[in-house]
């Protein structure tokens, strides 16, 4: 699914964010990434998401070179990834259901094709009384489980979420893994960004550590 060979990653003429890294995710699989602040975590999410290419070295994602496309594929490419923000980014001016379905609107489906896969959905994530609100009126969870539902709504390969359960209490971001770890058991690929190690202890799936800009995985 995901393969990098010696990849760094700089900002301008400052030192290397993320370095040498070597690695590779298969499909199906299931990791945390871990690491303080400024380790590269965020950076390594946007690598993955295609929104930036390496500095140095090859990734290779769904089997092909990335450094070798052109925007157009990798446009393409990234309509078989979710991402789900620490800030929701929901449209207030949206209903929940309208906010869910954006995506697919996205891709030029219409309402009769795509409405029922979006109510069906938000009901899945404890949605379906909520699905006329606008994000004003959600609660913090309520908001993180529409952004949920909207990076997964296009059946993507791979899902990636940058601190998911940063803004909300202990019993609900539990909850929100127990969904990640059902969406993987589905077939998605899923990569959690998190520094909350007391939720990494009750889920045993491997951990991606950085520190300094260098990797490691679990049994590596």
């Amino acid at each position: 699914m995901i393969r990098f060979e010696n990849v760094g990653l700089a900002y301008g003429n400052e030192p290397e964010v993320l370095k040498n890294l070597s690695f590779s995710i298969k499909p199906g699989s299931f990791h945390f990434l871990t690491g303080p602040s400024g380790a590269g975590k965020t950076s390594l999410l946007r690598l993955f998401l295609l929104s930036l290419r390496p500095t140095t070295g090859k990734i290779t994602m769904f089997g092909e070179k990335v450094s070798r496309l052109n925007q157009d594929r990798l446009l393409q490419l990234r309509r078989h990834i979710g991402i789900v923000f620490q800030e929701f980014r929901l449209l207030d001016h949206l209903t929940t259901f309208e906010n869910v379905a954006l995506p697919l609107r996205v891709l030029g489906q219409s309402e009769s094709e795509y409405a029922s896969n979006v109510k069906e959905l938000l009901e899945w994530v404890g949605l379906g009384e909520r699905i006329d609100a606008h994000p004003p009126l959600l609660s913090g969870g309520e908001k993180q489980r529409a952004a949920i539902a909207r990076a997964v709504i296009g059946r993507p390969d791979i899902l990636l979420a940058d601190e998911p359960t940063g803004n909300v209490d202990p019993e609900l971001a539990e909850r929100l893994l127990h969904l990640f770890a059902e969406l993987n058991r589905m077939g998605t690929t899923i990569i959690i960004a998190t520094h909350e190690l007391p939720l990494l202890d009750k889920f045993k799936y491997p951990r991606m550590q950085l520190s300094n800009g260098r990797l490691k995985i679990d049994g590596s």
